[in-house]
């Protein structure tokens, strides 16, 4: 049985002490959750949100990750460096990282295998703009992204990984797919794993993610093949976020 997983994206919002003003809101409201939280602030909050996080149940996560352990990469953070400070989790391929700062599903690639390599379980982002949905081409571009972005893996990798599918047209848009649209992309996506790695996808947990509110989540995660959901703008208010954790 896989048990849900609800990751709140927080981008590039809150200072370390509202971070920390957040978290401390948060953690009562999901206390008795039935479901997997991770919080995932900004690179400059993590120390600070390790530090309110202890002894809750929530787990941390980062927004982005580089490849390298080390090296001349002025402005980035390796997998080592999260590890070191208590981060388990990371998003990798996130659509915005596509669209503004050149993201791959080579990049992708190789940090996933650098997350695995240093014990941290990655979120890898798939999903299609509006242009591909509209020209139906859904189906050929998160098969691409799934497939390159997973090459390479162990079969006891793929087993801890967490895919999220995010069409990009419903991202901070206040649209979203279907419940059932969702679903039918999520199940894809099992597809393509079971064919690259077989029955281990079963155990995969798939999320999805765009403009997830308190409102739509219940019915988003009641379908059979959602196995949570990786939340933008409403993982920023604590009751919100509360609200979408107590829906699974």
């Amino acid at each position: 049985m896989r048990r849900a997983i609800i990751a709140g994206n927080w981008k590039m919002n809150k200072t370390p002490s509202e971070a920390k003003s957040l978290i401390d809101h948060i953690k009562p409201l999901v206390a008795d959750a039935n479901c997997e939280v991770v919080v995932c602030p900004p690179f400059v909050c993590l120390p600070a949100a390790k530090t309110v996080l202890e002894n809750s149940n929530i787990k941390l996560g980062a927004q982005n990750m580089h490849w390298e352990e080390s090296g001349a990469y002025t402005g980035e953070v390796s997998a080592p460096m999260l590890k070191e400070i208590g981060v388990e989790y990371v998003i990798i391929g996130h659509s915005e990282r596509r669209q503004y700062f050149a993201e791959t599903d080579d990049t992708v690639n190789k940090k996933v295998i650098s997350a695995f390599s240093h014990e941290l379980i990655p979120i890898v982002c798939v999903g299609e703009t509006l242009e591909q949905r509209e020209a139906g081409k859904t189906e050929n571009v998160v098969k691409m992204q799934v497939e390159k972005g997973l090459s390479g893996l162990k079969v006891d990798e793929v087993r801890r990984l967490i895919v999220a599918y995010e069409p990009i047209w419903a991202i901070g848009t206040g649209r979203n797919a279907t419940p059932s649209d969702a679903n039918y992309v999520i199940k894809f996506i099992r597809d393509i794993i079971t064919g690259l790695y077989g029955n281990v996808a079963d155990e995969v947990r798939i999320q999805y993610g765009g403009s997830v509110n308190a409102q739509n989540a219940a019915e988003i995660l009641a379908m059979p093949d959602i196995d949570g959901a990786l939340v933008g703008g409403a993982s920023l208010k604590a009751q919100d976020f509360a609200t979408i954790v107590r829906s699974c």
